[in-house]
């Protein structure tokens, strides 16, 4: 027998009640992901004027149209806040004083845009001299999509320094999906930082990395296990990269005990949870690799090994 639309209704309004995972309900809203990834995308055209629009800025215009950029972000952002300070206030906020709060917040965000720009600055420099393929510092800003994810994680870092709920998470989620780095808002990250090739990067929440760090592709700064789950809330997890170090491709490298030293390298698909000392070299041995003759194998095999 067919159901109705009614019965289908009523059978999902039964499952919000049963599950959950509702928002705009009863008065309370949680940040709008649609509103926070258009916020994302005007706070990148506000870090890299000219790189994420076809309009041409003419230097006399570009005070102008950087006021005119900030004017039509702050009230939208300002709302945005405001509801995830109303989602998980912070202990130090009187609920009653949460909107102004937020405007305070937004005004302090926006203006830690030129220091987030200069911290940028020396990634994108990282880029240019850490790759012989870069042509220029335009091309690492316009088509490096490291250079978006970490844009996006250093603005997000900002937001979650000042306990702002769920805005960060959305803005480097948006990002992740995008670049396919998972760079979590919380981790903190030095200057002049660069990833090449980038994809299937993953950096943890409480991993903390130095300056001048190198990585490739398929790196992993991890917690060495979650089965405690919500236990685990607020202590050290991932590692900690001091100055200087890079890190091969598919390494991954666990726990917050875990301190590689400055000045050290780690090999590819190297799987380290132990610390090591400064100028430390760490190589993962060589395993035996078979090499045959596609057209001797049947009549015997004949075997190089490396």
């Amino acid at each position: 027998m067919e159901k109705t639309v009614t019965q289908l209704t009523e059978q999902l309004v039964a499952s919000y009640a049963r599950v959950g995972g509702i928002n705009h309900l009863d008065g309370k809203n949680l940040p709008s992901k649609r509103a926070v990834t258009a916020l994302t995308k005007d706070l990148l055209r506000l870090l890299f004027p000219g790189f994420f629009d076809e309009k041409l800025i003419h230097s006399s215009e570009i005070k102008v149209e950087t006021a005119a950029h900030l004017d039509a972000v702050l009230g939208p952002l300002e709302d945005e806040i405001r509801k995830s300070l109303e989602y998980n206030p912070p202990p130090e906020y009187v609920k009653s004083k949460l909107a102004s709060a937020a405007h305070s917040l937004t005004l302090k965000f926006l203006g830690s845009l030129p220091d987030i720009r200069e911290l940028l600055a020396t990634d994108i420099e990282a880029a240019f001299n850490g790759d012989p393929a870069a042509l220029s510092r335009e091309e690492v800003i316009v088509a490096y999509p490291f250079v978006e994810a970490i844009a996006v994680q250093r603005l997000a870092h900002a937001l979650y320094l000042e306990n702002v709920a769920l805005i960060p998470r959305i803005m480097t989620e948006w990002a992740h999906a995008r670049s396919g780095m998972d760079l979590h808002p919380g981790a903190q990250i030095g200057s002049h930082f660069f990833v090449d090739h980038c994809t299937g990067t993953v950096i943890g929440e409480t991993a903390v990395l130095g300056d001048h760090v190198k990585m490739y592709q398929g790196v992993g700064l991890v917690a060495k296990s979650l089965a405690a789950g919500q236990a685990l809330r607020g202590q050290r997890r991932h590692p900690t990269i001091e100055d200087h170090v890079t890190i091969y491709a598919g390494a991954t490298i666990m726990g917050g005990d875990t301190v590689v030293g400055e000045y050290s390298t780690i090999g590819a698909s190297v799987f380290l949870t132990n610390s090591v000392p400064p100028h430390s070299l760490v190589v993962q041995e060589a395993a035996n690799v078979k090499v045959m003759s596609k057209k001797d194998r049947t009549k015997g095999e004949i075997e190089i090994h490396i």
